[in-house]
C-alpha cells in the first residue's frame, strides 16, 4: 500500500469557500495536465456523491470510479475507489481555517495489487496524484504554498513551494 500526502496553506481566504472549490471536481481537466476527464455523477446537495477519473499514466490512462463523501460541517472529503485500475483506491481531503488562512490537506492510499510491479508504478501513481492535486490547489488559489516535502516548482511555472 502507498501513502500520498500534500499539505497547503491558502493565504487569506475563508475554509468553506476553498472547500466548495476544491470539490468542483469537473474543473480538475482544466487545473492539472494529468487529468484527462472527470465526470461528476452526484455531488452536494446530493446524499450520494461519486465521480470517474482518467488520469494521463505513463503512456496511457489511469482509469477509477468512485464513492465521495461530503462533510460541510467537518469540511472533509472523503473518496473510495468502487471501480477501477486500483487494486483500492482511498483517500480524504481535510481543510481547516487557519488565522486567516485556509489550511488543505490531502492524503491517499492506493495499491495497484501487483506486487512484482510495485516498485514501478507505485512511484509514478503517487508523483501523478501529487502533481494533480498540487496543479488544483495552486490553479483555484495562485497565492496558495506547498508545505513540506512537496517541491513542485520545476513541474510548472507557478506553483510556489514553501
Amino acid at each position: 500500500m502507498r501513502h500520498v500526502e500534500l499539505k497547503a496553506l491558502v493565504p487569506s481566504e475563508d475554509a468553506r469557500s476553498v472547500f466548495d472549490a476544491v470539490i468542483k471536481w469537473e474543473r480538475y481537466p482544466e487545473l492539472a495536465p494529468h487529468v484527462h476527464t472527470t465526470v461528476v455523477h452526484a455531488t452536494l446537495p446530493a446524499a450520494e456523491c461519486g465521480s470517474s477519473w482518467e488520469l494521463n499514466f505513463r503512456s496511457g490512462l489511469l482509469r477509477w470510479t468512485e464513492r465521495d463523501e461530503f462533510s460541510v460541517e467537518d469540511l472533509t472529503a472523503r473518496f473510495e475507489q468502487t471501480d477501477g485500475d486500483f487494486d483500492s483506491f482511498t483517500g480524504l481531503w481535510t481543510l481547516r481555517q487557519e488565522g486567516a488562512d485556509v489550511a488543505v490537506d490531502f492524503e491517499a492510499d492506493f495499491d495497484f495489487g501487483i506486487p512484482s510491479l510495485q516498485g514501478i508504478l507505485d512511484p509514478i501513481a503517487e508523483r501523478v496524484i501529487k502533481e494533480s492535486v498540487a496543479w488544483a490547489v495552486t490553479g483555484l488559489y495562485p497565492q496558495s504554498r506547498l508545505l513540506g516535502d512537496a517541491n513542485l516548482s520545476d513541474a510548472r511555472p507557478g506553483i510556489a513551494a514553501a
